[in-house]
């Protein structure tokens, strides 16, 4: 572990991208040591090893929850873990376990288990900023891991993974270590959590950004997650395909290898015209479409092509966590 966390810190930020004590008004130090580094390692037969690799390492943010402090990060850090090391910024190394990943919002727990000794940081609500507000982007490793920037937009967004979020959080310049990162406030609040690094491109100009998820999607859930390892709702139907836009319409890009989507006879290069009766033409319409159709274990009508033949194949639909190999319990 230390091996790795000696790796991680080698790089840093220039200092003319470093938060500035003078600039405000809460004291960064901190925020600086609620940021915590997190180090993973996942079953080599895992559902994502081939995705997401068996080693991950991001960042944590420490929060409380009554009177238990956790770790809150970006759930694919956590998926499938065999194992969890945190890391404080003083260089001190607690052993952690999954706690909870919810795959609608992305957010993952983790709960340490020694004593982590790193301040919880409040909480408050993305609601309150707008476009062009400053905020500071915390990564493990204090001031040099941290970076100054503002909310370049917050728009929805579609990944092709089957993950829809109405409202997200772009923000610029984008940190070089995206992931798990604190989002925060110029009130000093956390206010969302790194999860990707992307392209923004508005009015013909293109620019680098990182996406965060709302602090906000992770109140109404925090106490389901602690107490049942999950968020208190029923599964959204999942299908298991990677998809894309392409034109004025769908296009399957892959299928997951014995997932619903491949067992029902869906293939890589599939378009996607209808689901039931209606005509989906972009991401958000498709998985919209299939989640409002029912829960998860219900067979989701498609219409499709592929090449000159037109197919209607019913996905008998499940549900992702089935497919994950649940953590071990301490």
């Amino acid at each position: 572990m230390e091996t790795e966390s000696a790796k991680r810190d080698e790089w840093e930020l220039p200092e003319t991208l470093r938060p500035q004590q003078s600039r405000f008004n809460f004291d960064l130090q901190a925020i600086y040591r609620s940021a915590v580094l997190v180090h993973t390692e996942a079953s080599e037969d895992g559902y994502t090893a081939s995705d997401l690799g068996t080693e991950r390492i991001g960042s944590g943010i420490v929060i409380r929850s009554a009177e238990r402090k956790v770790v809150l990060t970006i759930g694919y850090l956590i998926t499938e873990a065999e194992s969890i090391w945190l890391t404080t910024v003083e260089g001190k190394v607690v052993e952690g376990c999954p706690l909870a990943y919810d795959q609608v919002s992305g957010f993952g727990l983790i709960q340490p288990l020694g004593v982590l000794d790193a301040p919880p940081i409040e909480r408050g609500s993305a609601r309150s900023l707008a476009i062009g507000d400053k905020v500071i982007v915390v990564g493990h490793g204090g001031e040099r891991h941290s970076l100054e920037a503002h909310l370049s937009a917050r728009r929805e967004f579609a990944g092709y993974w089957e993950y829809l979020l109405d409202e997200a959080l772009f923000t610029s310049p984008p940190h070089p270590q995206w992931q798990g990162t604190g989002l925060i406030g110029s009130d000093g609040l956390l206010l969302g959590i790194g999860s990707l690094f992307v392209q923004e491109s508005p009015a013909h100009e293109s620019f680098d950004a990182n996406m965060f998820v709302p602090i906000d999607l992770l109140e109404p859930i925090l106490e389901d997650m602690i107490e049942l390892g999950r968020p208190r709702r029923h599964p959204r139907p999942w299908l298991g395909v990677y998809a894309a836009e392409q034109a004025d319409h769908v296009i399957i890009a892959g299928v997951i290898r014995g997932g619903p989507a491949e067992r029902a006879g869906v293939r890589s290069g599939d378009v996607v015209l209808e689901v039931g009766t209606r005509r989906v033409r972009t991401l958000p319409e498709l998985f919209r479409t299939i989640w409002t159709s029912g829960e998860a274990g219900i067979d989701v009508p498609l219409k499709l092509t592929r090449g000159d033949e037109t197919l209607h194949i019913a996905v008998h639909s499940g549900t992702r966590d089935d497919f994950l190999k649940k953590p071990v319990k301490h």
